[in-house]
């Protein structure tokens, strides 16, 4: 939520610094993300002064450039080379003296310097508008108004709109904050109790409302209650579509909205004010001048106001006319109803639609607006009438025109206030403080609650429609939390808990052993969403993927089958931030269905590498990551587990290349490759990514079979022997060790493949592999002769199995 300081000021009857009012809103529960100044001209023009231009005469160098002497005020003119065709003496010119930083429209900033221009001496430049953010054009220097004062600040002479602008972190349930109304009530409340005085926020009325004729009446008939429990609106004729003021402007624009004509922006305006929003239709589109809000058939195709074509669910609340739908209610407007440059009447709607409704429209159709963001929340379904007379009676001061109907007021089930009661004792227990019931009466009264009954323990009140979030007496003390300050929560001197005890506790240590691990080897961990984008898979793998009915946006609309899409966003976002080198793991889970309600879900363990796993330095140069050191990786995970594969084998993928996968009992207990182009392609990644995923669940419960045996370090010392020979070139290592396994060699402690050499001298499709073998007894010390045995044994297998070429 984007809340203007200047704007929000208009309602607080005392000032508070910016500074203490971000303190205040993040202590009253209204989180203050950030706080940060807004210049409507970049750099504020700081800077520039007002100077005239004393004389010119042209630049003996060049015929374009005119050399001018420019008075600032200082008495001592300033010498500055122009190249504007339109420049003359005697003009009020803006000047960007040597030293001052100017900010064009388009470009980085500039930071004026004495220089010679063709041989001659210029101290500044006199200003075009696009050169200092004022405007687009660069025809010609800004000539101003004769008046204009020589040496005043350029800031003082355009006074460019400037404001503060805080972001606010909502809580779903805060729509009563979604407005600058409705911080400055929360606001004033926190001045009250803690500036011991009456603050009430000072609102706009709408006392100055009349209806000025009922030339353009417009009947109203709302045929599904439930989903539109009220709907207002009043015709107004006789308008002139135009640009907004400058005031309206400004402030739409400090808040990021961008001005578009001064119908649509009073409604913007009035949203942004009191959390209300509202429709302009064109008067004269709505056929048989009626309203009608009624859902149509299943399938009604709509053609929206961005030019694109809907079809309509039958579950869709629309506002229509006699013949056709015209706007999805609470959502987006209809193409051929909303209000143009040519519109001369208009009917203004003021409603309160079922938030369910609304929510699941926005979402069925893609369509996150502003309205439908705040109707889902919920809006104040007494302030459609009060909210539509304010707005009115902008439209007349901006836009001219006549109030030319009653107001219309379907509200067929008026809704009475809710009644929650709370005892003292129990806010007592759930805040932790001992609050004076004066001032928890002061607090929910400054809220807008009202006293309904008052005992010596106990307090009834009634609940104000703009917090439909409260039912329960545990909301009432989290309103007077909030209002008391969050910052001011006791902190009692001991707290008394009753420890838990857990018995089945090897996954959690397994997990914190794998972390500390791969912590210790420079890695981090990473925490991501599991609920992700659609977008990333392919029809067939969405098949058996758990898509979500009421998602969090279209972003955010079906539960990961991996962890493998998200954490590909991690390696995107960090890539995007400058950096390269990454070495990441997450343990999270992944779902999957086989049908209705079949859902299943698995914990899995993600590991990913990209860049260089040590960077270089004067004494070495940087390592890159590679698929092998992925492979490592993943064996000293299972090692430090207990777990050992039977084998590994390479299993082709779509999103991996050279992917193999760890096996034990035929089932795939890890897997890892190099993640390919197309997959990185979707993430806009351009270096090498490495990605590996181990089944964590299947893994815990194996590594809670293994018992971990200690044993004294051998005696006796180990033998190491090398064999090198030529194999076939296509040979995978993997086979080598399926040949040795084959011998069962009990003394056999290692193998480990440490040179691989490839060459024509070889021979044609041949290589050469280099494998050291460990071997060491336990009880004594080998011989030789027990070596060469084993040595022989295992390079006949080489031989007969491998059709291996043994290199003496």
């Amino acid at each position: 939520m984007t809340i203007s300081y200047k704007w929000l000021s208009e309602y607080l009857p005392v000032t508070v610094e910016p500074e203490r009012l971000s303190r205040i809103l993040t202590s009253i529960g209204l989180e203050v993300e950030s706080l940060e100044k807004y210049e409507e001209v970049k750099g504020g023009l700081s800077g520039l002064i007002i100077g005239e231009v004393v004389s010119t005469e042209k630049h003996p160098g060049a015929d374009k450039l005119t050399l001018t002497k420019v008075n600032i005020g200082n008495g001592s003119p300033l010498s500055i080379v122009c190249g504007a065709p339109n420049v003359a003496a005697g003009q009020k010119v803006v000047i960007a003296p040597a030293g001052t930083t100017i900010y064009p429209i388009t470009g980085e900033p500039m930071t004026m310097k004495v220089a010679k221009i063709r041989g001659q001496e210029s101290h500044g430049m006199i200003c075009a508008e696009d050169e200092i953010g004022l405007g687009a054009s660069h025809a010609g220097i800004i000539v101003l108004p004769p008046n204009a004062k020589v040496g005043t600040a350029a800031f003082d002479f355009f006074k460019p709109y400037t404001d503060w602008i805080y972001e606010i972190g909502l809580t779903p349930n805060r729509m009563d904050a979604m407005s600058h109304w409705g911080v400055a009530r929360d606001v004033c409340a926190y001045l009250t109790l803690h500036d011991k005085k009456d603050i009430k926020p000072i609102l706009p009325t709408s006392n100055n409302f009349r209806i000025d004729n009922t030339s353009l009446a417009i009947g109203v008939k709302v045929e599904n209650a439930k989903a539109c429990p009220r709907y207002s609106g009043l015709s107004i004729a006789n308008i002139t579509i135009a640009p907004s003021p400058a005031w309206l402007r400004e402030k739409l624009k400090a808040i990021g909205l961008r001005p578009i004509s001064n119908i649509v922006d009073i409604t913007n305006y009035i949203q942004h004010e009191t959390g209300q929003p509202l429709h302009a239709f064109d008067a004269d589109a709505i056929t048989g001048k009626k309203i009608i809000v009624k859902n149509l058939t299943e399938g009604t195709p709509f053609v929206t106001l961005d030019e694109k074509e809907r079809k309509l669910s039958a579950e869709d609340l629309m506002i229509c006319n006699e013949k056709e739908g015209m706007c999805i209610a609470g959502v987006f407007g209809g193409l051929h109803s909303g209000v143009t440059g040519t519109t001369r009447n208009i009917f203004l709607e003021s409603a309160c639609f079922d938030p369910i409704t609304i929510r699941k429209t926005s979402f069925r159709h893609g369509l996150r607006t502003d309205a439908a963001s705040r109707f889902e929340k919920g809006t104040d379904v007494s302030a459609t009438v009060n909210v539509l007379k304010r707005a009115a009676i902008l439209v007349k001061e901006i836009c001219g025109g006549e109030i030319a109907s009653d107001i219309v007021d379907v509200y067929p089930n008026p809704k009475e206030k809710r009644q929650v009661a709370i005892k003292y004792h129990y806010l007592k227990k759930l805040s932790g403080k001992n609050y004076h019931p004066d001032a928890v009466k002061d607090i929910l009264v400054s809220l807008g609650f009202e006293i309904v009954k008052e005992g010596i323990d106990e307090l009834r009140v009634a609940v104000p429609y703009h917090k439909p979030d409260i039912s329960l007496p545990a909301d009432i003390v989290e309103e007077v939390l909030r209002i008391d300050g969050l910052d001011n929560i006791d902190i009692p001197d001991a707290i008394t808990i009753t420890p838990s005890v857990e018995e089945n506790y090897a996954k959690e240590t397994n997990r914190e052993k794998v972390s500390g691990y791969l912590s210790g080897n420079g890695f981090n961990e990473i925490m991501t969403n599991s609920i992700t984008n659609a977008a990333y898979f392919s029809e067939e793998e969405k098949k058996n993927m758990v898509t979500m009915l009421n998602s969090l946006s279209a972003e955010l609309n079906i539960l990961r089958n991996s962890l493998f899409e998200t954490a590909l966003e991690v390696v995107a976002h960090n890539l995007n931030h400058r950096n390269q080198s990454l070495r990441l793991f997450e343990f999270g889970k992944a779902y999957h269905t086989t049908g209705p309600g079949q859902y299943s879900e698995d914990e899995k363990l993600c590991i990913v590498i990209s860049g260089n796993i040590s960077e270089g330095d004067w004494k070495a140069k940087p390592v890159v990551a590679d698929f092998y050191h992925l492979k490592g990786v993943i064996s000293s995970v299972l090692k430090l587990m207990g777990i050992k594969q039977d084998s590994i084998e390479v299993l082709q993928v779509p999103k991996l290349d050279n992917h193999v996968v760890f096996k034990l009992d035929g089932k795939i207990i890890a897997g890892g490759g190099e993640v390919n182009k197309k997959s990185l392609g979707k993430f806009d990644i351009k270096q090498p990514v490495y990605f590996a995923g181990l089944n964590w669940s299947l893994l815990s419960d194996l590594a809670a079979q293994h018992t971990p045996a200690i044993k004294e370090l051998p005696k006796y010392p180990s033998v190491q022997r090398d064999v090198a020979m030529i194999v076939p070139r296509q040979l995978a290592y993997e086979e080598v060790e399926k040949s040795v396994q084959k011998i069962s060699l009990d003394k056999l402690r290692d193998m480990k493949l440490f040179d691989i050499f490839e060459s024509e001298k070889l021979g044609k499709g041949k290589k050469s592999l280099a494998v050291s073998f460990i071997f060491q007894d336990d009880e004594k010390t080998l011989t030789d002769k027990e070596i060469d045995d084993w040595m022989n044994k295992i390079m006949t297998t080489f031989e007969k199995d491998l059709r291996a070429e043994i290199r003496k």
